[in-house]
């Protein structure tokens, strides 16, 4: 079984931040020069956000919609970019996943009104890299960012807009370590999801599972998962075996019959009621792409 953290993130097109609109839906950034969001600090260790209107996470969007539905649909979109951008840096899925769990958790602790989320998940691509040792040089961050937004622009010159974005990214990198307290280092379902496919293929009939894509599927919904604060808010196990018994059930696969179910053979503290919440929060992520797109 193909262990996902030597692959890259799914393939997409690539990205730029805290500049003009995003073809992607993405927020614009503030007036002034580019991720000055992450400029003028706080007591909270960051950076305000400098003059001018906060962050419109609903940019675009209908008066009926809530506030909160207006940032989830930002949190997504966000979260698209930091795995499309990931492709083009080449990052392994699991740096990726790290990227992404570090923006929500950010963002748990503060406002989107405050911080340019752009700029944040520019800023946690290039933290991520280092604690999963991918490491990243800001330049090739800020030029995938840049192609985002404009796609076949040449690369940014190294002029003081330039520098003025690098040093944004990089003071908004310590504003997320302050916030976070330092706990940057994860664990995520990758692993516990490797296992749980090892096990279950040597379980079930060989024809049955060479003809239909399990694997490929319990990869996908699980790297779907990071759309959304579901990442952080279950058990990475329990992910892990959500994603792989509605892999197992979308292709009608069926497992031996024992005293107890396969997955509380797997997985001792998981339950029916944990997947099935887990499965809701994940189709709740699919019905918020269509609204997005």
């Amino acid at each position: 079984m193909e262990d996902p953290s030597s692959r890259t993130a799914h393939d997409g097109p690539p990205g730029q931040v805290a500049r003009g609109g995003s073809e992607s839906g993405g927020p614009a950034a503030h007036g002034g020069p580019p991720g000055q969001a992450a400029r003028g600090g706080s007591h909270s260790g960051g950076p305000a956000a400098h003059g001018g209107p906060p962050v419109q996470a609903a940019r675009g969007g209908s008066d009926s919609e809530t506030d909160v539905t207006r940032e989830i649909k930002t949190h997504f979109r966000v979260c698209r970019f930091i795995m499309e951008s990931g492709v083009k840096l080449g990052m392994r899925s699991v740096p990726v996943a790290t990227a992404c769990e570090l923006y929500h958790r950010f963002f748990e602790c503060v406002s989107l009104r405050v911080y340019e989320p752009y700029l944040v998940a520019m800023s946690c691509v290039y933290l991520a890299g280092k604690v999963e040792e991918q490491h990243l040089r800001t330049r090739d961050i800020l030029n995938v960012s840049h192609r985002y937004f404009h796609s076949g622009s040449a690369p940014l010159e190294c002029d003081r807009e330039f520098w003025e974005l690098r040093d944004s990214v990089v003071q908004c990198e310590l504003l997320i370590l302050r916030q976070l307290d330092f706990h940057v280092s994860f664990r995520h379902p990758h692993k516990y999801l490797l296992h749980y496919l090892t096990s279950v293929k040597a379980l079930v009939n060989r024809h049955a599972w060479t003809r239909t894509p399990v694997a490929e599927t319990a990869w996908a919904l699980l790297r779907d998962c990071y759309h959304g604060v579901m990442c952080i808010h279950h058990a990475p196990q329990h992910i892990a075996i959500a994603t792989l018994y509605l892999a197992l059930n979308s292709y009608g696969v069926e497992m031996p019959v024992g005293e107890r179910e396969w997955w509380q053979v797997l997985c001792e503290d998981v339950t029916k009621e944990v997947i099935n919440a887990v499965i809701s929060d994940l189709l709740l992520l699919y019905d918020m792409e269509a609204k997005c797109v």
